[in-house]
């Protein structure tokens, strides 16, 4: 039975229980005297005045019925969201009842929307129970920093925001500690997660081995600085200061001199 068809028919049971309370409060003047052993008689009266009471149920039950009405008779691929959205915060397994009762989304009676889930890549279904599916499965941040190190060559952090609620949190204190890095790429702007370990051999490939010995640097410093300055990046004191130390910065320094003697 559709849902608009119960709320006619309770919404009429209403009606029918208020005008039977009129009769009744219109029918005690014409009973002047009634006897103590007619009390118990007045117990139908005394229980059908609690009818006001459903009255206030009937508000709210209404606007619920409205509301589960609202979402099964929206697209599937909202239904689809929703139980994907319920899954994901909930972490549990649930059955298409349980589904029905947590978001309102009607399963069993929604092929489209069952199909959908079951063959949907975020969601596990073992045949009776529906729960989330990340990219990865880990449990804690142990196991995060085990993934991040078997990628030398870096892994999106999009592939891991959602293997477990608190995994973003557990990224930023593997990044405090030194055990990874957490760069952007240049071309889409997200993140990419490296592990911190000086023993890991990154593979380079062949064709940026080329470009890189390819590419001619100036023999003197203040040209270097002038092309890094051009590429953005700003001089850094403290490494220059530190540089001095050696025989290359100090033949920097030297013609320095000499071209200001000069």
């Amino acid at each position: 039975m559709a849902l608009q068809e119960q709320l006619d028919r309770f919404k009429k049971q209403q009606e029918k229980c208020q005008s039977t309370l009129t009769s009744i409060a219109k029918s005690r003047p014409s009973k002047p005297s009634i006897t103590p052993k007619a009390v118990p008689a007045a117990a139908p009266p005394s229980t059908s005045a609690r009818a006001p009471a459903p009255a206030v149920k009937f508000s709210n039950d209404t606007e619920r019925l409205q509301h589960i009405n609202s979402i099964r008779k929206a697209p599937a691929g909202a239904q689809i969201k929703r139980v994907i959205d319920l899954l994901l915060e909930t972490r549990q397994a649930f059955t298409p009842e349980q589904i029905n009762d947590h978001c309102y989304v009607d399963m069993n009676s929604n092929k489209a929307v069952f199909d959908s889930l079951r063959n949907n890549l975020k969601v596990h279904y073992d045949g009776k129970r529906f729960s989330y599916k990340s990219k990865h499965d880990l449990k804690d941040k142990s196991q995060l920093l085990v993934l991040i190190r078997k990628f030398p060559e870096g892994i999106a952090v999009i592939d891991l925001k959602d293997a477990y609620p608190n995994v973003m949190d557990d990224l930023q204190a593997l990044k405090a500690v030194g055990q990874i890095w957490l760069l952007s790429n240049f071309d889409s702007q997200e993140d990419i997660a490296y592990p911190n370990d000086p023993r890991m051999v990154i593979k380079v490939d062949d064709d940026l081995k080329q470009l890189f010995r390819g590419i001619e640097l100036p023999r003197d410093m203040l040209d270097i600085e002038k092309d890094l300055q051009k590429n953005g990046m700003k001089p850094c004191d403290q490494y220059c200061k530190e540089e001095g130390r050696s025989s290359g910065a100090g033949h920097f320094h030297k013609a320095k001199g000499q071209e200001e003697e000069a």
